[in-house]
C-alpha cells in the first residue's frame, strides 16, 4: 500500500509539475523533401506526428505556405572566399533570381575577410537584386558563419518566412580540430538561424587554390556547411571536393523545397528558461518514406529578438 501511495504521489507531483509549466503556441517550418519522378503530396495535420523533447504533442494546423500565405524573403549570401572560377554557374544563379515567385523578396550579401557586407536588403525587384549579384572575387581565409549569424541577427523581422541561400566553402580557418563537425562559429550560426526561423540552403563552391589545400579541412567545411543547413531545416549541396559543373540541378532543388512548405503549430510545454531551445521531431505516420525537413530545435513561444 505505501509503494501505491508513493507512486500515486509521484505522478500527482510529475502532473503538477507540468501543470505549472503550461503550454505556449509553438510552430516551425516544415518542407517535402526529395520525390523524385512526380509532384510532392500534400501534407494533412492528421498525418504527422511531434513529439517536443521526445514527448509527444497535438498538431493544431498544418497550413501550406502558398497564395497569400507564400510570402518569402531570400537572401543569397556570397563568400568571397569561393573564387574559383564561376564561369555560367552565377548565370545560372542570376537566372534563380530573376524566376523567383512575385511573393519572394530577394537580397543580395556577401562575406569579405570574414565579415557581412549588405548590398541589397530584399526586394521585389528581382531585376535589381541581379544587379547586385556578382562573382566571388577573393578574400582573406575566414570563418563564413559568422558573417552568416550576423545577417540572421541582423534582418528585420516581420511576417514573411524567411530563408538564406549561402555560396561557400564553408571552411573555418580557426577550427583547431578539422575533423570535428561542428565548429564554435558554425553552431553558433544555426542556433540563430534556429531562433529566427530561418532556413538555411548552402552550395560548396571552393577557393581557386582549392587543389593545394589541405582535403581534411575541404571536407570538414562541407560537413559544416551540412550541418548548419539540414539541422536549420535546409539542405547543403555538394558532389566532390570541386566546383559544380552546373547549379542548376540544385538551384531547382531549392526551388521545389520552397514551393512545398508549411507552417506547422502546436501547443509546446513551456521552456525551463526565456528563449530556450528544445528539440522537436516531426513524421508522417500516412508516409513514413516521405522525406520531411524541420528544423532540429526550435524556441517554444515563437522566434526570439535577436
Amino acid at each position: 500500500m505505501h509503494k501505491i501511495s508513493g507512486w500515486v504521489s509521484l505522478v500527482f507531483a510529475c502532473s503538477l509539475s507540468l501543470q505549472g509549466q503550461g503550454t505556449v503556441p509553438a510552430r516551425m517550418i516544415v518542407t517535402t523533401g526529395h520525390v523524385y519522378g512526380q509532384e510532392p503530396p500534400m501534407l494533412m495535420a492528421k498525418d504527422l506526428v511531434v513529439t517536443q523533447n521526445d514527448r509527444p504533442v497535438k498538431v493544431t494546423a498544418l497550413l501550406p505556405l502558398r497564395g497569400d500565405r507564400a510570402g518569402l524573403e531570400l537572401y543569397v549570401l556570397v563568400d568571397n572566399c569561393s573564387n574559383c572560377e564561376a564561369g555560367p554557374q552565377f548565370e545560372e544563379l542570376a537566372r534563380f533570381i530573376q524566376t523567383q515567385p512575385a511573393t519572394t523578396s530577394v537580397g543580395v550579401a556577401y562575406i569579405q575577410n570574414g565579415k557581412l557586407e549588405v548590398a541589397l536588403e530584399p526586394t521585389s525587384d528581382h531585376a535589381r537584386a541581379v544587379k547586385a549579384l556578382s562573382a566571388p572575387e577573393g578574400s582573406k581565409p575566414s570563418s563564413p558563419y559568422d558573417a552568416l549569424a550576423d545577417l540572421i541577427k541582423g534582418w528585420k523581422q516581420g511576417s514573411a518566412r524567411r530563408a538564406v541561400l549561402m555560396i561557400s566553402t564553408g571552411i573555418d580557418p580557426a577550427e583547431t580540430n578539422p575533423e570535428s563537425a561542428q565548429s564554435k562559429s558554425a553552431e553558433a550560426a544555426l542556433r540563430a538561424a534556429e531562433r529566427a526561423e530561418v532556413t538555411i540552403y548552402a552550395i560548396y563552391h571552393p577557393s581557386a587554390d582549392y587543389l593545394s589545400t589541405d582535403l581534411s579541412k575541404i571536407l570538414a567545411g562541407q560537413i559544416q556547411l551540412s550541418h548548419v543547413a539540414s539541422n536549420s531545416g535546409g539542405e547543403a549541396y555538394f558532389l566532390n571536393f570541386g566546383p559544380l559543373l552546373s547549379l542548376a540541378p540544385f538551384l531547382g532543388d531549392v526551388d521545389q523545397h520552397l514551393a512545398n512548405q508549411y507552417l506547422l503549430e502546436f501547443p509546446g510545454y513551456r521552456g525551463s528558461s526565456p528563449g530556450e531551445l528544445q528539440t522537436v521531431r516531426v513524421k508522417s505516420t500516412a508516409m513514413p518514406e516521405l522525406d520531411l525537413m524541420a528544423p532540429d530545435k526550435i524556441v517554444v513561444g515563437g522566434r526570439t529578438p535577436q
